[in-house]
């Protein structure tokens, strides 16, 4: 079947100029929990993931643990201490609304380089986009992280990826941190990647268009699936039938794969044999839609 280019009537530009060519892929997926450490020690037991940063947001009502991976992508187990003061910012908004329905995804971000720029050019084609904002957290060392988002009118299991540039230096984010990120054997006994995020949509065109309206991103029609490459990831929208879990976390190591439902997610994890963080650029796949 043929691959058809969903782009937005509201965003004329073409894919190739859109500001998904500037993207440079999946930043981080934040989980809600109750609890951001026993879900740590949950994943390190049954996925062999170990998480090895994290801190307080301050004054934001909301607490985090990371897990780190090996093509620069990150896991965020995020959880509250304030339910009022986290309502105060978008993913402490997004983090009592997942808890409130049980846990699992809050929202994900997209690694966005320049973040201004993008924002200005985004809203010059009708994008209504906030204007990036400041944020920081302090780690349990002392060293304050900061970044800067820019966040589209709806987040969340059900809406749209915010975008995120990050401030590149000190303990997380500078060259020798990524570095070590990129050469970081979890207890599963390899380096890992994150490969795929797969998301239940009702209608997925109808979502890729709001995507691409939004945020500039260009999704292809696939069978009853819309699919995005944006960097070395892949984003799919299915429809209930094809997606049995709303969230499934595709992840690449080499090691044994495995499935495990745990924290509101499935996780899958995909054997790449030799894994070198630059090897792990996956495109759109075969694009068969599988149930999961």
């Amino acid at each position: 079947m043929g691959r058809e280019v969903i782009v937005s009537a509201a965003y004329p530009m073409q894919p190739g100029a859109s500001i998904g060519a500037m993207l440079h892929g999946i930043d981080h997926i934040a989980i809600a929990t109750d609890d951001p450490d026993a879900a740590a020690q949950e994943l390190e037991l049954r996925l062999g993931l170990a998480a090895s940063g994290g801190g307080r947001h301050e004054g934001l009502g909301t607490r985090n643990r990371l897990i780190w991976l090996a093509d620069g992508s990150y896991l965020e187990l995020i959880g509250l201490e304030d339910a009022e003061g986290a309502r105060s910012w978008h993913m402490g908004t997004a983090t009592v609304d997942a808890l409130a329905a049980g846990g699992g995804l809050a929202a994900y971000a997209l690694d966005d380089r320049p973040l201004e720029a993008d924002v200005n050019t985004l809203r010059g084609y009708g994008s209504q986009i906030g204007d990036p904002v400041h944020g920081s957290r302090i780690r349990p060392d002392g060293e304050i992280v900061e970044w800067w988002t820019a966040v589209p009118p709806r987040i969340g299991p059900n809406g749209l990826p915010f975008l995120i540039e990050h401030a590149m230096n000190g303990a997380e984010w500078g060259t020798d941190a990524l570095a070590e990120r990129a050469a970081y054997v979890h207890p599963l006994g390899s380096p890992v990647v994150l490969v795929r995020l797969d998301l239940r949509a009702t209608a997925p065109a109808d979502s890729a268009a709001e995507h691409a309206r939004q945020l500039g991103m260009a999704f292809q029609s696939v069978a009853e699936a819309a699919v995005c490459s944006v960097g070395r990831h892949v984003i799919r929208l299915l429809q209930p039938p094809e997606l049995g879990r709303s969230v499934v976390i595709t992840l690449g190591a080499d090691a044994e794969p495995r499935v495990v439902d745990t924290l509101g997610v499935r996780f899958v994890v995909e054997r790449v044999e030799r894994l070198h963080a630059e090897d792990a650029e996956p495109g759109l796949g075969d694009s068969g839609v599988q149930g999961s």
